[in-house]
C-alpha cells in the first residue's frame, strides 16, 4: 500500500499538456483515495479539448501506477467548459500571453489575510524588497509585485513607483523601482477616482494582470491580495498556479480568528501554506522593554491551528509607517533595523522553503 505523501509526490511528474506546470501546482487534484492496492485520484478540469484530460489520465495511471503497493490506477475526471481555458503556446491565441508573460516566473506567491488593517500590503513591499536583495546576492532573476488589491491599490505609494506603464507588441510593461518590477491598478486610474466594479471586471483584470504584463523572468511573483475571499481571491487560484501563500494577522483574536478562516481558503483549492507572519506584534521603547499593545500569541496560535510556521513577529515600529509613506520601504532606507533584519529573516525562510518544494 503506497503512501498518501508518495501519490502526491507522482502526481506533481504529471505536467498539464503543453506547459512546464504540474497538475498539482494548478489545482487540479481535488482528491485521492485509496484502498488496498487501489487508488482513485479525482480531478477536476476546465477545458475545451477532450484530449487534454485522456492525456491527463493517461499519465496519472501511469505515474500512480509505478508505485510500489499500487495496482489499479482509477481517474475520476469532471470536465466543465472554460471560459477561457489552458493551452498550449501558441502565438495566436490570448492563452499564449497568460504562457509567455507567467511562463519565465519561477514562482508565484499570494501574500493573504482575513481582515483589512493588519498592514498586508506593507508586509508585501518590504517581503518583496528582502526578497530582491537575496536574489541578487545569489546572482538570481528579481522579484515582482501584482497588486490585486483593486479597489485600494497602496502598492505604488508604499514602492515609490510611479507613472503609467507602456504597451510593446500588446503586452503592459511593468514600473520598476527598487529592482522589484509592479503592476497595480494605482498605475491605471487617477489617484481620486474610485473603482466602483463588480466581481466579474475584478476578475478579468487580474486575469490580464496575469496574462498581458510582460514580466520578464522573475524568481518570485509575489501577489499582494485583498483582504477576505471574495472574488479577487478565487479569480487569482483559477488563474496563476500559485507554489503558496503567506498569512497575515495581528495578534489580537479579532484578526486572528478572520485569518485562519481565511486561509482554509487555500487549503480548499490545494495551494499549500509558506507560513504565518504576525505584524505589529509588540512596541519596543529606547530602553529595550516590550510593550504587546495588541495582545499576544495569534500568529502562533494560527500557524499551529493551520499545521504551518510562524515566520516571523514583526514589530510596531513607526520607521515602517514613515517609510511606506515616503515610498521608500524600511528595509532600503534602515536595513540595519530590527523591522528590517525581521523582513529579511522572514524572506530568507520564505525562500528556502520555496527552494526546498
Amino acid at each position: 500500500m503506497a503512501e498518501t505523501e508518495n501519490i502526491q509526490a507522482a502526481l506533481k511528474s504529471v505536467k498539464f499538456p503543453g506547459f512546464s506546470r504540474d497538475i498539482v501546482s494548478f489545482g487540479l487534484v481535488r482528491e485521492i483515495e485509496q484502498t488496498g492496492e487501489d487508488v482513485q485520484v479525482g480531478i477536476e478540469i476546465t477545458t475545451g479539448d477532450s484530449a487534454i484530460p485522456e492525456q491527463i489520465a493517461a499519465d496519472i495511471k501511469a505515474a500512480v501506477g509505478e508505485l510500489d503497493g499500487v495496482k489499479n490506477v482509477k481517474v475520476r475526471m469532471e470536465v466543465s467548459q472554460p471560459k477561457q481555458q489552458p493551452s498550449p503556446t501558441d502565438d495566436t491565441s490570448k492563452q499564449a500571453n497568460t504562457s509567455q508573460a507567467m511562463q519565465k516566473v519561477k514562482y508565484a506567491i499570494a501574500i493573504a489575510s482575513g481582515k483589512g488593517g493588519v498592514g498586508k500590503s506593507t508586509v508585501t513591499v518590504n517581503l518583496a524588497c528582502a526578497l530582491q536583495h537575496l536574489l541578487e546576492e545569489k546572482g538570481l532573476p528579481g522579484v515582482g509585485i501584482m497588486d490585486c488589491d483593486i479597489y485600494g491599490p497602496s502598492v505604488p505609494l508604499m514602492l515609490g513607483a510611479a507613472g503609467r506603464p507602456e504597451i510593446e507588441s500588446d503586452m503592459i510593461i511593468p514600473i520598476e523601482n527598487f529592482g522589484v518590477r509592479t503592476m497595480s491598478m494605482g498605475f491605471l486610474v487617477d489617484e481620486d477616482t474610485p473603482v466602483v466594479w463588480r466581481g466579474p471586471m475584478i476578475m478579468k483584470t487580474i486575469q490580464q494582470f496575469a496574462q498581458n504584463v510582460n514580466w520578464g523572468e522573475l524568481e518570485i511573483l509575489v501577489v499582494d491580495l485583498p483582504p477576505g475571499t471574495g472574488d479577487a481571491q478565487l479569480s487569482l487560484v483559477q488563474t496563476l498556479p500559485l507554489e503558496g501563500a503567506v498569512i497575515v494577522t495581528t495578534p489580537q483574536p479579532a484578526a486572528a480568528n478572520v485569518a485562519r478562516r481565511g486561509a482554509r481558503m487555500f487549503d480548499k483549492v490545494n495551494v499549500p501554506l509558506l507560513g504565518v507572519v504576525e505584524n505589529m506584534s509588540y512596541l519596543e521603547a529606547a530602553d529595550g522593554t516590550r510593550q504587546t499593545l495588541f495582545g499576544e500569541g495569534g500568529g502562533s496560535e494560527i500557524a499551529q491551528s493551520l499545521e504551518t510556521e510562524l515566520l516571523g513577529q514583526l514589530p510596531l515600529d513607526p520607521n515602517i509607517r514613515i517609510g511606506c509613506d515616503k515610498g521608500i520601504p524600511i528595509v532600503v532606507s534602515d536595513p540595519e533595523s530590527k523591522a528590517a533584519q525581521e523582513f529579511m529573516k522572514i524572506a530568507r525562510q520564505i525562500l528556502s522553503n520555496l527552494m526546498e518544494k
